[in-house]
């Protein structure tokens, strides 16, 4: 079914292409461009906490690298670590792998094997919004998350997908963007489910209101307190796991 949608996507948009083209450059050039949080890729939250600490690693695109924020702390990573501290009552001890602008398949080269021998229990994949505006193909995007995932998992690993947002809800981008671009990043997001499901991943929406308080100054990436909001939805959803996992 998905295919199918993709494809009536395709039918849909491409009338429209001389029309989108011009104004998603536009927007490119016009867009607001934050860098990426500061700080150190790892950190451990929790320290006065007893207890073996959960291992924590979350990878992915803009958000994993703290852009909106000014240190990794207050991002994606850091607000889930010390919401899992929390609500566990233990330590966690975490690691950010995130690159500004990347897609699945870029991850699959260059993010991944600089983790996958790492000792983890819990990962969490945070994908879809290049994809959505680099067009990545269904099947590619896909295989691509299947791969992570399954790497991770062989590795005794458990594995979580947060789903892809709502870019409709993206006021950085002008109407008829939101529109498409929103459409395209629910089709992503329709095949994310079946690659969690297939794969036995978790898979986790966004819970964030994507008003102007939860979003940062560019209009398209959380805010501080939409890191906060969106880390403590996923930290009361996942159950990790209570062992270290096994090597």
């Amino acid at each position: 079914m998905s295919r199918w949608r993709c494809l009536a996507w395709w039918l849909a948009v491409l009338p429209l292409m001389p029309l989108v083209m011009p104004l998603a450059l536009h927007t490119r050039r016009q867009a607001l461009r934050l860098a990426p949080a500061a700080g150190q890729l790892r950190g451990l939250a929790g320290v006065d906490l007893p207890g073996e600490p959960l291992r924590l690693l979350v990878l992915g695109e803009s958000t994993v690298a703290g852009v909106g924020v000014s240190c990794l702390q207050q991002a994606l990573v850091g607000r889930l670590a010390q919401a899992l501290a929390e609500r566990l009552a233990r330590p966690v001890s975490w690691r950010a792998c995130g690159e500004n602008g990347i897609t699945a398949a870029q991850a699959c080269k260059r993010l991944l094997p600089q983790v996958v021998d790492e000792p983890v229990d819990l990962a969490l994949l945070v994908f879809g919004v290049n994809d959505t505006t680099h067009f990545s193909s269904l099947h590619r995007w896909q295989s691509s998350l299947a791969c992570m995932a399954d790497a991770l998992a062989a590795r005794g690993v458990q594995v979580a997908f947060s789903s892809v947002p709502p870019l409709r809800q993206f006021s950085a981008l002008p109407w008829l963007l939101r529109r498409l671009l929103g459409a395209r990043a629910a089709l992503l997001d329709a095949g994310l489910k079946q690659v969690a499901l297939r794969t036995g991943a978790g898979y986790y929406p966004v819970a964030l209101e994507f008003s102007a308080a939860y979003l940062a100054l560019d209009g398209y990436h959380p805010s501080g307190l939409g890191y906060r909001v969106w880390a403590q939805a996923l930290a009361a959803a996942i159950n990790p796991p209570a062992t270290p996992a096994a090597l």
